[in-house]
């Protein structure tokens, strides 16, 4: 869940209290809303900001069973899926019938990706949208190759705009615009600042919307256990994330499954989502205390949000 989207939040939690006596009641939802599946481990780009090229997983890519089971176990949940996790998502060259097996039969169901767009061919443009995909957004961090490159390292950015581009033309020339959400982000640093009025200006025609976002920290990234942040976490609050074999955590900066809760060829989704596990560790970070589970005794994620609407008579005692 991201921050605009706790603040608009209006119930509290449907799920099941797990600490009455802790210091914040999150809000999460009594089924998960938005599942990623890490169908290949591979990305097509050593990005120097990313984790990605630390990852060893058997297999390195996911059975079509296990991704199958994810969809079916979920079908009519209004679920909206991201087949992908810290990988480029068409690296697998299933995804069209990826799109096709989630939106056969269930009109509740949607589907989003984030491509760096060096993969999106003409041919797999067109596939994907005659599939039904609902959500496309493309990361390309800077409007020159000066600035792109260095970021983006063994990525052609000719090749990012050319396909980029011809994807939403097709996108427009098809009648697209009001069935597909295209979006064209930039994280924002201080050596693309200066382009940032000028990707909008180029951009912004081009698709439904333009982001301009910053830069994120994975946690066991640098950080140290004294800058834990020791307040609850929106990541898991209705987001569910399996890999490759089928493990489930409970957070998408995992890259090395410190947090793992389940495995989805053992149990149903439903039963990871309200299992053991799985609730003591919301219990554990609705008391704030992330300090006392390994993949978050080093993450300082929301530092700056305001979680006070969420507190308990604990937590203001």
């Amino acid at each position: 869940m991201r921050p605009e989207q706790a603040d608009e939040v209006q119930n509290i939690s449907t799920l099941p209290i797990n600490d009455a006596s802790a210091r914040w009641r999150m809000p999460y939802t009594a089924k998960p809303r938005f599942i990623q599946m890490e169908t290949v481990t591979k990305c097509n780009a050593k990005c120097p900001f990313c984790p990605q090229n630390e990852i060893v997983r058997d297999p390195a890519r996911m059975p079509t069973e296990t991704w199958k089971k994810i969809v079916d176990d979920t079908r009519g949940w209004g679920i909206t899926y991201r087949p992908f996790l810290t990988n480029e998502p068409f690296v697998d060259n299933r995804m069209p019938e990826i799109v096709r097996y989630i939106k056969d039969n269930d009109p509740t169901a949607r589907v989003e990706f984030n491509t760096n767009g060096e993969l999106m061919t003409e041919k797999l443009s067109g596939e994907l949208l005659e599939a039904g995909v609902d959500i496309m957004r493309f990361s390309i961090d800077g409007l020159s190759r000066e600035i792109y490159e260095p970021s983006r390292i063994g990525i052609d950015f000719t090749k990012v705009m050319e396909r980029t581009q011809r994807f939403l033309e097709l996108w427009d020339e098809g009648g697209y615009r009001d069935k597909v959400f295209t979006e064209l982000r930039m994280i924002e640093v201080p050596e693309n600042k200066h382009e940032v009025e000028a990707y909008k200006d180029f951009w912004g025609p081009r698709c439904s919307e333009v982001l301009i976002t910053h830069m994120y920290q994975w946690p066991w990234t640098g950080q140290k256990r004294e800058d834990v942040v020791l307040k609850p976490c929106l990541k898991v609050l209705d987001e569910m994330f399996f890999y490759t074999n089928g493990n489930a955590t409970i957070c998408c900066w995992d890259v090395h499954e410190r947090a793992v809760v389940g495995n989805v060829n053992e149990q149903s989704v439903g039963e990871i989502w309200e299992s053991y596990a799985a609730r003591c560790m919301r219990a554990t970070l609705d008391d704030g205390r992330r300090d006392l589970l390994n993949l978050c005794s080093r993450c300082n994620a929301y530092q700056e949000y305001d979680f006070s609407r969420f507190a308990t008579d604990a937590g203001t005692g």
